[in-house]
């Protein structure tokens, strides 16, 4: 069919929605990703020339720049529609170059969503290219690459080959290792806390030691708390005291991308690497039905918080006609974004505030649908009033010695009929209700308890946490994020351990030669100055190969330094503690590329070699005998498996986004 127009998209997914808005005069194809890239196998970078980069042709993608140019030929005009980010733009710039197009012509288009008005609108304005985004990016992409590619070769000729240094996984890997030695270093002190339970005729309610003869006073050993119950010789508090007060509670803002990945991880237990995969979904179009293929979310690369006013007003009209015209914020407050936050684009939110979850459920499956209402929720909450809450303050006294019960009840949930935000301690807020209590009242304590506490370290990050520190400390992107926690792992620097990330070995021994010899790259502050700069970049402030000018001479001389003095650490074999059934001679437990296993010491002679297995207390849900137990694969993939010998084995298969795949293997 002949067509006027080529546009090109990222994914064939992408060009499939908007081959529908466009119409037949429209062919939409997909670069699938970036066309061009620096080299893998050398550094790319001419430093000597005004760190000018040596871009080829990313392997496998000769086919796709012959189909476009094919296509481009047959056009009158050529549209660029990657996606409305720097990465985006870059996108853009290679495809231009390639297909030989003018980078002032207004051929560039870019949405927020991918809906029929959205694209239809963004192709009545055209634009250029952006050369200052792709000015940014491509300052990113040479950062990286210095810092890696002269770092990396280091580290294989002193630790060990497969490992890698990049500046924001270094300080991630920093800060869970900083962490690791918070906990070690932590000396636990005892406290004690003394509960009572209380009754006002029927009606029951707890409170808390505070103090004695009217001041807050600390429990610090068992003595304290002898001192004081010894002075409570009955069972009538006197209430000396009530305090009623009315407490706002706010809804949280629409997602970021980083918000929303945290909060996936909390309510929907997704790793990162699973809600990008699952949101990348939504927002390049799910069909649904006789409606059409449409793109249900906006951009999910994003750190603004901003809505247009046209989602306002609409998801304003669905709160009144759905819930009431009292739970409406109608507030034109704009969400404080965060500091570092670009404002390019609006936060994450449903296309339209009308397609509910239950209205498309049967469009989804289970993951998808399950991100969707998490996002449409908050999206909907975040445009409504605020809750109120009456809180409720009684103090109780005997003898001088003072009790707290706090109480608290819902007046009016406002966003809270639709969504609560989560907790990174798992634990959900709960009304907790006193009875009718007046200054003067006497009430009775059933009983009261002292407990002895010890104080506890800091806990482990999880994925949820780690991200929400690093976009605290301005360290990073949105885009950022995900790929950082993977290379981490796959680089078997950190390990999770019940959903929380312990360090490796390794990773210490990478960190500290890094920290000794190049300790900007592990500096939070120079990080995040660095994501400034590049916003200056984009912003039309800075050239990009003046910051890199200022970058570079410096951190040359640490790398000439760590060739010189950084000394060759050899990580010893473990014993495993018992003998190759090859060869006889003692196995050894070795650090691999993708972790421990264990190898006969024996090598080259013997290469005989075994998984280390973990058991992880579950029993087989088939067979009901064997033990479940954890091992992992050449492609850090973790999978289960059953050991009962000619009986059953049940492999669960899990991937890197937490997929489970049952298998079962009858021996």
């Amino acid at each position: 069919m002949a067509y006027k127009y080529l546009v090109i998209v990222e994914s064939p997914a992408k060009a499939k929605t908007i081959e529908k808005y466009l119409g037949r005069n429209y062919k939409v194809v997909a670069s699938v990703g970036h066309i061009r890239d620096l080299p893998k196998s050398k550094m790319g970078i001419d430093v000597e020339n005004n760190y000018e980069p040596y871009y080829i042709t990313i392997r496998g993608k000769g086919d796709v720049i012959k189909d476009l140019k094919k296509h481009a030929k047959k056009a009158e005009k050529v549209y660029l529609a990657s996606d409305p980010d720097r990465e985006g733009e870059a996108i853009a710039w290679h495809l231009a170059y390639i297909l030989g197009l003018d980078l002032h012509d207004k051929n560039r288009v870019v949405f927020n969503e991918i809906t029929k008005e959205a694209v239809k609108e963004a192709f009545k304005e055209p634009r250029s290219i952006n050369l200052d985004l792709v000015d940014a990016q491509q300052a990113r992409r040479v950062l990286d690459r210095l810092v890696g590619y002269s770092i990396s070769p280091i580290l294989w000729r002193k630790v060990k080959k497969g490992l890698s240094a990049g500046r924001v996984q270094s300080v991630a890997l920093k800060m869970i290792i900083d962490r690791e030695k918070e906990i070690q270093n932590f000396t636990p002190e005892e406290y004690w806390s003394i509960d009572g339970n209380f009754k006002k005729g029927r009606n029951k309610f707890k409170a808390s030691f505070w103090g004695v003869d009217g001041k807050k006073k600390k429990l610090p050993n068992e003595e304290t708390v002898k001192e004081v119950t010894a002075r409570l010789t009955n069972k009538d508090f006197d209430v000396t005291k009530v305090e009623q007060k009315e407490r706002k509670r706010n809804p949280a803002a629409p997602f970021t991308t980083s918000s929303m990945q945290q909060e996936a991880a909390r309510k929907l237990n997704f790793r990162t690497g699973k809600t990008m995969m699952v949101a990348q979904q939504l927002y390049e179009g799910i069909s649904l039905g006789k409606g059409g293929t449409t793109g249900l979310i906006t951009y999910i690369r994003t750190d603004s918080k901003r809505i247009a006013d046209s989602a306002k007003q609409e998801v304003t009209d669905f709160i009144e006609e759905t819930y009431g015209k009292k739970y409406a914020a109608h507030s034109n407050k704009k969400m404080q974004n965060a500091q570092s936050a670009q404002d390019a684009h609006e936060a994450i939110r449903p296309t339209s505030a009308l397609r509910t979850p239950e209205a498309i459920e049967k469009y989804l499956d289970k993951d998808q649908l399950k991100l969707y209402r998490l996002i449409w929720s908050r999206f909907v909450a975040s445009q409504m009033k605020p809750a109120i809450l009456d809180t409720v303050k009684a103090t109780l006294e005997q003898n001088g010695v003072t009790f707290v019960a706090n109480g608290s009840k819902v007046k009016f949930k406002g966003f809270m009929e639709v969504y609560v935000e989560g907790r990174d301690d798992g634990k959900k807020d709960k009304d907790n209700v006193l009875p009718e209590l007046a200054s003067g009242d006497v009430v009775q304590s059933e009983d009261i308890t002292p407990n002895q506490h010890f104080t506890q370290p800091p806990a482990r990050f999880n994925e949820a946490t780690l991200i929400r520190i690093l976009e605290e400390k301005g360290v990073g992107r949105p885009s950022t994020y995900a790929p950082t926690l993977q290379t981490i792992q796959k680089r078997y620097y950190v390990k999770l351990e019940q959903k929380r990330f312990e360090p490796t070995e390794l990773g210490e021994i990478v960190n500290n030669l890094i920290e000794d010899f190049f300790p900007e790259i592990v500096d939070v502050s120079f990080t995040a100055g660095m994501e400034e700069e590049l916003d200056h970049i984009e912003e039309g402030k800075e050239e990009w190969v003046k910051l890199i000018d200022r970058v570079y001479p410096p951190f040359e001389k640490e790398l000439e330094t760590a060739e010189e003095k950084m000394e060759k650490v050899q990580i010893k074999d473990e014993p495993a503690g018992f003998d190759c059934d090859v060869c006889g001679h003692p196995m050894v437990i070795k650090l691999g590329r993708y972790g421990k296993f264990y190898a006969c010491s024996n090598f080259p002679e013997c290469r005989n070699t075994k998984p280390i297995v973990k058991e992880i207390g579950v029993t087989c849900p088939k067979c009901e005998q064997g033990q479940v137990i954890e091992r992992k694969s050449k492609k850090i993939v973790r999978f289960m498996a059953v050991i009962v010998i000619q009986i059953v084995i049940l492999s669960l298969t899990i991937n890197p986004l937490d997929a489970i795949v049952p298998n079962v293997v009858i021996i």
